[in-house]
């Protein structure tokens, strides 16, 4: 029998747009393994069983506290509850929360991080059998034991409950630190790597954090956690049992305590867009650095030549926002100007994407910015003039994770240079800046992605595409010939479609 820790809560929560859908800001979208096969809800007839291969739609379940600490319930893609009856048969049809239909969680103390789900009601531990769930043991065996997955967007920020600040890359690069007030740059950007039924954390500049705090270029043992669910919030536990928290003056994330307190659990943040634009007629980048004035002057990008992109729902336009927290906003001159610090409808603006790769950014007034002699931008000319057109750059991917309908992208084997969009794991893609908003992306085996048998990394020289922001984490992606990157059947993709009607959204 393997000795399990109880889970105790806390009362903060996750942000719910990392791992959706969810319905509570707590919830967790996720996968639960057991002998290396996925728990799945089964389209037709409410049948459920643990014989997932991957990790797709029928495998995702939402995971929400259900008001008393390390208690949760299990909602199904179909928005069906998991429960237990009085018999252990294990059900997955009903719309509404019942009594048998909580569970609360326990730990292995064995090292592996796998959690046991206890049926409240009934006292029995959930388990698989093949083609069967049950619920009849009273002590947790391997059937009774869980690796969760989460079904997380990786890219994410990671936010201390404790220091109430986010983490960031150290200024030497060689230790995280968890001491900003805010997200910005491509610093604060990590990606969670499942490995193993355990996580990695890996940084924008290629390095795996260590448990003992620093961070080196391969993922070691010592570089992998398990996960801990407290009430909507994250713990990271390393082999030893010791927790991720941040610890000192620099508050050095590492692994210190035993026990869970607020200084060991965190929340993943969705991580916004950021971006820089150049004006496509004298190559300058757009700028705050002189003041309010938004201008177009700057040779190099440096912090006040980045911008923060919020995304309005309702009108489908989009907020740009300095580090001096600032919204451009349209003046009544025409002029645009950063000195707003409240949202309004001129500080709205529409992406206007065009076949070469530029883009046109359009105010409130119904015209596009343009960039006079001086750099200064004012909205007072149509999409389709040169002098409206600027080039975009993703500012804060330096690494990047895509992910379509089918799922992630990463390479068809082990051995292969073809690249696929079915996987349950991701390979994460290098993306270097080219000009006149060109990017290339380049795999971790060192080539360039190319145009060849739909696509592949294999290529010694770079090949130009082009990122067309259109959602707060989704876009398109095309190249110099206008032909977008598609997904197709059984997982491969290409560049296809020269109609962004048809075009993939790419989830970053």
């Amino acid at each position: 029998m393997v000795r399990m820790d109880k889970m105790n809560g806390s009362s903060n929560g996750m942000n719910g747009g990392t791992c959706e859908p969810a319905t509570d800001e707590r919830a967790w979208t996720v996968g639960l393994l057991s002998g290396g096969k996925y728990l799945t809800a089964e389209t037709f007839g409410f049948k459920i069983n643990a014989n997932g291969t991957s990790l797709k739609k029928k495998q995702l379940w939402t995971m929400q506290p259900t008001g008393d600490a390390g208690q949760i319930s299990l909602r199904s893609h179909l928005g069906k509850y998991l429960a237990v009856d009085s018999f252990g048969n294990v059900t997955c049809e009903t719309d509404e929360l019942e009594a048998g239909g909580v569970f609360e969680i326990a730990l292995s103390t064995d090292g592996s991080g796998r959690w046991a789900l206890k049926n409240v009601e009934r006292k029995y531990f959930l388990g698989s059998a093949g083609d069967k769930l049950v619920c009849n043991a009273k002590a947790p065996a391997d059937s009774e034991l869980w690796y969760v997955h989460l079904a997380a967007r990786p890219q994410v920020n990671l936010y201390s409950l404790g220091r109430k600040r986010f983490a960031h890359l150290s200024e030497d690069q060689d230790e995280i630190h968890v001491d900003a007030n805010i997200p910005w740059g491509e610093d604060t950007l990590f990606t969670l790597e499942f490995r193993d039924n355990h996580y990695a954390l890996h940084t924008c500049n290629n390095l795996y954090l260590h448990r003992e705090g620093g961070l080196q270029s391969s993922c070691a043992e010592d570089c992998l956690f398990s996960i801990e669910y407290h009430n909507g919030s994250l713990a990271l536990r390393d082999r030893a049992g010791k927790y991720l928290s941040p610890v000192g003056s620099k508050a050095q994330l590492k692994s210190r305590g035993i026990a869970v307190t607020k200084d060991e659990l965190f929340t993943l943040e969705n991580s916004l867009p950021q971006a820089c634009f150049s004006a496509a007629l004298n190559d300058r980048y757009v700028s705050v650095k002189q003041g309010i004035d938004v201008t177009a002057n700057q040779e190099e990008v440096e912090q006040t030549e980045r911008f923060l992109l919020e995304f309005d729902p309702d009108t489908r336009r989009w907020y740009i926002r300095t580090m001096q927290d600032r919204y451009w906003t349209l003046e009544s001159s025409g002029g645009i100007q950063a000195a707003a610090g409240k949202k309004s409808s001129n500080s709205l603006f529409d992406l206007v994407w065009h076949g070469d790769g530029s883009v046109s950014l359009r105010a409130n007034n119904g015209k596009c910015l343009s960039a006079k002699k001086s750099g200064h931008l004012f909205a007072n000319s149509e999409e389709n003039e040169d002098n409206a057109k600027f080039y975009f750059y993703l500012i804060n991917r330096p690494i990047l994770v895509l992910k379509c309908d089918q799922g992630f992208v990463g390479y068809k084997s082990s051995s292969s240079t073809k690249l696929e969009c079915n996987k349950t794991n991701y390979e994460t893609v290098h993306v270097e800046r080219g000009d006149k908003g060109r990017v290339f992306f380049k795999g971790q085996n060192g080539k360039y992605w190319t145009p060849e048998d739909g696509i592949s990394a294999s290529g010694d020289v770079p090949h130009p595409f082009f990122m067309e922001l259109r959602e707060p984490t989704r876009m398109c992606i095309k190249d110099e010939h206008g032909g977008y990157l598609c997904a197709q059947k059984n997982g491969a993709f290409a560049l296809d479609n020269t109609d962004v009607s048809g075009a993939t959204y790419w989830e970053f």
